[in-house]
């Protein structure tokens, strides 16, 4: 069985039609119900800092428990999420009324809030699905051999909802994978036990993520071989490829070129132009029948017919 890993927000979705209503939603509970201060002063603090992290992308991440999990132009959520943790981490106010409305969180108060808003700001919008993505899922739904599920970091109730929608058969959710959870006590049982995976001089990615690569690694433990395709390297992808399983970027608007680079040098990495190549890239890449492994070191060749160097 092949199993294809498709990432939800960004990938299925046009996220990014999705950011500013998002944003004036979060602005808006931050400012009336967390940080108790004026809406306009917020707003000003939120897009002085998208200007810095749009400045110097490789020194702003999303972080979680102080350590980086993604570089912040990675993905138009991505963006919004590490301004807003920038913009709160740096006003020690803001800090303290975020510990204050989250004196429990499960990460620390300031990516308990960020998690907060995304999760509930989100959950009620009608996801605008990419134009591709009926003919797509129907497609793959039908072959064969062939099994579709849906990556995310939600529990699923959001992206079930939303997938109804498109009056399809019914694709598994594969949910609450905690794609962002970095776990600083766990060997790494890949890259040679080195945590840290190179992309170029300045970018590196933390493969820590204990809580995904368990999710990988059941999908494959009856001998399937699964592949991701996703429009993000650190959240989803780079993970899969150091674990020897087919990775597919899907090139956005927002792509930033060191991932796209990254991928595309990679032996089990395709980048692909829009979804409509998928099936493609389904039938004719050979390493989608081969059995992975934990072993980056093992190349495999890959097909390249249908790459986008766009």
């Amino acid at each position: 069985m092949i199993k294809i890993v498709l990432d939800y927000d960004g990938t299925l979705t046009a996220e990014e039609q999705q950011v500013p209503e998002v944003t004036r939603r979060s602005l808006v509970e931050l400012a009336g119900e967390i940080l108790h201060v004026p809406l306009a002063e917020l707003e000003a603090a939120y897009q002085d800092t998208v200007a810095r992290l749009r400045a110097a992308p490789h020194e702003y991440h999303w972080q979680v428990n102080g350590m980086r999990v993604s570089y912040c132009d990675e993905g138009a959520f991505i963006l919004n999420t590490a301004a807003l943790q920038t913009m709160l981490a740096g006003n020690p106010t803001y800090v303290e009324a975020v510990a204050a409305r989250f004196p429990d969180a499960e990460y620390n108060p300031v990516a308990a809030c960020t998690n907060h808003l995304f999760h509930t700001h989100t959950a009620p919008l009608q996801a605008p699905f990419r134009q591709a993505v009926p003919e797509v899922l129907r497609w793959l739904i039908a072959q064969p051999g062939v099994e579709p599920l849906v990556l995310t970091n939600s529990l699923g109730d959001k992206v079930g909802r939303n997938l109804a929608r498109l009056g399809l058969p019914a694709v598994r959710v594969l949910g609450d994978t905690r794609q962002y959870d970095l776990d600083a006590e766990w060997t790494v049982p890949l890259n040679d036990g080195e945590p840290f995976l190179a992309v170029d001089a300045v970018h590196t990615v933390d493969l820590r993520r204990r809580i995904y690569h368990a999710a990988l690694a059941r999908e494959r433990a009856d001998g399937s071989h699964p592949a991701v395709v996703a429009d993000t390297l650190s959240l989803p992808g780079a993970l899969p490829l150091a674990m020897g399983i087919p990775f597919a970027l899907l090139r956005t608007n927002y792509t930033p070129d060191w991932c796209a680079s990254y991928v595309e040098r990679h032996p089990l990495g395709t980048v692909l132009g829009g979804l409509t190549a998928l099936p493609a890239w389904v039938e004719q890449n050979t390493n989608l029948r081969t059995p992975c492994q934990d072993d980056p070191d093992v190349p495999r060749k890959q097909s390249t017919s249908h790459r986008s160097n766009r």
